[in-house]
């Protein structure tokens, strides 16, 4: 039997269990190191190296291929998400390119001088939108 060899550090140990699922589902058996240890004081993080995925030497390469391929899809899925059939608008998002935005339901500076001289509000939406999947905020 080979030895266990880190193949990744994990940010959190969401990501260490995802990781070793997908490891798993593809037949690689993988082990997270430290990951009670800092969930229970994430202050030793750093002296210990940090939540550690780890395979058997023999998997490495495999492993390796397993878990590129799946950032890979990943990336594209994100790619997909990024437009929604029949939007609302028919503009896009200037940072990312994402249809995916909505309109901001704020009231615009109309709303408080129309209630002031005219006793009633005026509700002209704002013309800022905002993109769901970036956060960009924008005027179109």
């Amino acid at each position: 039997m080979s030895d266990l060899i880190r193949i990744k550090y994990c940010e959190n140990a969401i990501e260490a269990n995802r990781d070793k699922q997908i490891l798993e589902e593809n037949g690689i058996q993988s082990f997270i190191a430290n990951e009670q240890l800092i969930q229970s004081d994430w202050l030793l993080s750093q002296a210990v190296g940090g939540i550690q995925l780890q395979v058997f030497e023999d998997d490495l390469e495999k492993a390796k291929e397993v878990l590129e391929n799946y950032k890979e899809n990943e990336e594209y899925s994100l790619e997909v998400e990024h437009t929604i059939p029949n939007p609302e608008f028919d503009f896009v998002c200037p940072k990312c390119g994402s249809n995916h935005i909505y309109q901001d339901e704020k009231p615009g500076g109309l709303f408080g001088i129309s209630w002031l001289f005219l006793g009633f509000p005026l509700k002209i939406p704002a013309n800022i939108y905002h993109c769901y999947y970036c956060g960009n905020e924008f005027k179109h």
